[in-house]
């Protein structure tokens, strides 16, 4: 019988893969924005039993949370889009069927043919709290260096796209 991690991993790759391919294969844009959501959060799922929680936190935020409602809004409010398909003339699948039935098969080979090092499981120790204070004592002057940097940025943003 295999571990519970074992079996929760398979079950958030397959919604991760799976909403992957509504994403890329869906007509409707608001069918893909949805699947984007919840493959998203299949990624998230998978840093957690990672023990990445601080990765799945900012997947969540800055992903899922920021980039991905911007892009639902966006489809939301733009008139007509919802409904509208993606209409395109040049598909090329039997190409692109070959092409990704030999990047599989060569990662597939590459799995079962690598001789791969076991370690020891590490504690299960919470990494936000670590990083948070890494970025107040240690890296305080980078992290505040970055901020200064993201703030001209938002500065030459504002002054770029006002009227003159």
């Amino acid at each position: 019988m295999p571990e519970l991690t074992t079996i929760l991993f398979y079950i958030f790759a397959f919604i991760t893969v799976g909403f992957a391919i509504i994403v890329v294969s869906t007509k409707n844009v608001m069918y893909s924005a949805v699947s984007l959501f919840m493959s998203l959060f299949g990624i998230a799922a998978l840093f957690l039993l990672l023990r990445a929680d601080f990765l799945a936190l900012t997947q969540v935020m800055v992903y899922i949370g920021g980039i991905l409602v911007l892009l639902i809004f966006g489809i939301m409010l733009t008139t007509k889009i919802t409904d509208a398909e993606i209409k395109t003339n040049n598909l090329s699948y039997i190409p692109a069927a070959f092409f990704t039935t030999g990047i599989f098969v060569i990662l597939i080979f590459v799995l079962y043919t690598t001789k791969w090092n076991q370690k020891t499981p590490i504690q299960n120790e919470e990494t936000i709290s670590q990083i948070g204070k890494a970025l107040l004592s240690s890296y305080v002057l980078p992290f505040e260096i970055a901020s200064i940097v993201l703030l001209v940025a938002l500065v030459g943003a504002i002054m770029f796209s006002r009227k003159k």
